[in-house]
């Protein structure tokens, strides 16, 4: 699988591809956003780690314009480290986030666990709900209200899915957390960036974001997924 590694520090990046490639990870960097984006199109990456202080665009520009064309995961490497910057990385896109300093180990196993819960969200084919009014195509990852295609961001995408595929089970906030970002890594403090990717997310999926009928909230307790599953469905 093919890491691509957006740092402006070259000893930042020798000592990361050391860590990857013994893991059996193609590495290729690049020390600015422009390269990056650039790289992006060209190496179709499995996985980015990027770094938010860069020298031309900032690494939050970078993901933004990734996240218009893909949904590869994306790790964020920063010095950064308070609680509202966490969250912003979170919300614009980014899989997990790694304030400096950090331990190269570290590194290895979030990238070996978001990629596992990559892989392990593709095992699934295809769940309808409500008649056919919400279908989640997770061989495509490809979501359709009443036929029409709708972009999510790769972290709507997880939430819905996660809940999808388990309909009625209350999910607390950092029930939620685990499943959108890596699985056993979280942080406390993000519970509150949950609830804006809920908010997104029923804009996008819901008649009416008032009433809706698939993200439901259970008061004092969290979420759950109120869709009915479609009878003819492949078992989830």
């Amino acid at each position: 699988m093919k890491i691509l590694i957006v740092d402006d520090e070259r000893r930042i990046i020798e000592v990361l591809e050391a860590y990857l490639e013994r893991e059996g990870y193609e590495i290729h960097s690049a020390d600015n956003g422009i390269d990056a984006l650039k790289k992006t199109k060209t190496i179709i990456p499995d996985l980015i780690i990027l770094d938010l202080m860069l020298p031309d665009i900032s690494g939050e520009e970078v993901c933004r314009l990734v996240r218009k064309e893909s949904d590869v995961p994306i790790l964020m490497l920063t010095a950064k480290s308070s609680e509202d910057d966490r969250i912003n990385g979170i919300v614009m896109g980014a899989d997990d986030y790694l304030t400096k300093p950090f331990s190269p180990r570290e590194v290895v196993v979030r990238v070996q666990a978001i990629l596992r819960r990559v892989k392990k969200a593709d095992k699934v084919d295809r769940i309808e709900f409500n008649r056919g009014k919400l279908v989640i195509d997770l061989m495509k990852k490809e979501v359709t209200i009443n036929g029409q295609y709708i972009t999510l961001t790769p972290i709507e995408y997880r939430l819905l899915t996660n809940m999808a595929q388990n309909p009625g089970r209350v999910y607390s906030r950092m029930d939620l957390l685990e499943k959108i970002q890596d699985e056993g890594i979280y942080y406390e403090g993000y519970e509150r960036s949950v609830d804006t990717h809920v908010k997104n997310l029923r804009k996008k999926i819901e008649t009416d974001s008032r009433q809706p009928e698939f993200i439901m909230t259970v008061f004092g307790m969290g979420y759950k997924f109120g869709g009915v599953l479609d009878a003819a469905n492949t078992p989830v």
